[in-house]
């Protein structure tokens, strides 16, 4: 479950445009850099629903 905290940080590294959106390791590494270890935990453990996430914007 993307939980609230996930969501600000997603789209946090969306709107500073650091990473593509669709390219997870560049996801990961741009939460990495800010300190984001539940997002980059999440998008391992959970792929699918970040996808859903990103493609549709519902959690």
């Amino acid at each position: 479950m993307i939980t609230e905290k996930i969501r600000d940080q997603i789209l946090e590294i969306r709107n500073a445009g650091t990473a593509n959106m669709c390219n997870m390791a560049a996801v990961q590494r741009a939460a990495f850099d800010r300190d984001f270890f539940e997002l980059v935990l999440f998008i391992e453990e959970n792929r699918e629903e970040y996808w859903n996430f990103i493609l549709t914007g519902r959690e």
